[in-house]
């Protein structure tokens, strides 16, 4: 496949809540907890499923996790209420670390072609993954680069696990880095529509947040999501970025690629109808 034209993105990425925040209007999505294991020591993550999980929000909190069956059967009775646009896995851990993720994605689209799929990765898997994505129907793919400097990267990573190997922080920063952007590279040439998360941790990556902005403007990404830091997990006793910091963030990378604002940070569980369906969820408040 070739990558997806300008209009073709944007004609996609307009039907997607997490890419045009006009999209929330019309178009509900779902993400399906199906993915627990990950493959990356963000110091940035906590995980809270099950009954921890009341009362939380963000990422890598779910009230359970699904089976591929139990996924594609939630699927099946959100789309009867005629707003359901985009299905996605995005956790609680990495979903390219859980066979689960392609077996519910291939049941949904095998009953549900017209429904959008995506995914969020850390990117580690992603390139090696990639036809077996292509294969199942996943359209659209998020993936998390915080840093393009691998002293900044052992500053966010305590640990990766590459190919079977459990690597501390400092000696995995390289090969992070690598397969991210191999990764990144390799999924917007496959056609599919592909947007970069960074979390902005104060004193540690505000110098790498234009970089990585020009480097994925220049892979060919299509829109670029700036999250403020959730004080939590090995850097609860970090201070998120002020208002004003991440919006001047924002309008420095904006010179490089099309800066998504409207991010909720979402439970790996949220169901949101649209903003026109009476009654719709905010994306925070899922317990």
């Amino acid at each position: 496949m070739a990558p997806l034209s300008d209009e073709s993105a944007q004609a996609l990425a307009e039907s997607h809540p997490c890419f045009s925040e006009a999209a929330r209007e019309h178009h509900g999505r779902i993400h399906l907890a199906v993915a627990p294991q990950c493959n990356l020591g963000c110091r940035y993550c906590e995980r809270w499923v099950g009954p921890a999980s009341q009362g939380k929000a963000g990422p890598g909190t779910a009230e359970r996790i699904l089976s591929p069956r139990e996924a594609a059967d939630l699927v099946d009775a959100t789309e009867s209420s005629g707003w359901l646009r985009v299905v996605g896995v995005a956790g609680p851990g990495e979903p390219l670390a859980n066979p689960a993720t392609l077996e519910s994605f291939r049941l949904i689209h095998d009953s549900h072609p017209s429904l959008l799929l995506c995914l969020s990765t850390n990117g580690l898997e992603l390139q090696a993954r990639l036809n077996a994505l292509l294969e199942v129907g996943v359209q659209s793919v998020t993936v998390t680069i915080n840093a393009t400097d691998p002293e900044t990267a052992s500053q966010v990573y305590d640990w990766a696990q590459i190919d079977g190997t459990r690597i501390p922080a400092a000696a995995c920063a390289d090969a992070v880095l690598d397969r991210q952007w191999n990764g990144l590279a390799a999924a917007v040439n496959a056609g599919l529509l592909v947007k970069v998360n960074s979390v902005f941790i104060p004193d540690i990556n505000e110098r790498d947040l234009v970089e990585v902005a020009r480097r994925a403007g220049s892979i060919g990404a299509h829109r670029h999501n700036i999250m403020p830091l959730i004080p939590r997990g090995r850097m609860r006793d970090k201070r998120a970025p002020k208002r004003s910091e991440l919006t001047k963030a924002q309008d420095k990378c904006e010179k490089w690629i099309p800066q998504f604002r409207g991010c909720s940070q979402c439970r790996a569980d949220v169901i949101e109808p649209p903003l026109c369906v009476q009654g719709g969820l905010s994306c925070c408040a899922h317990t």
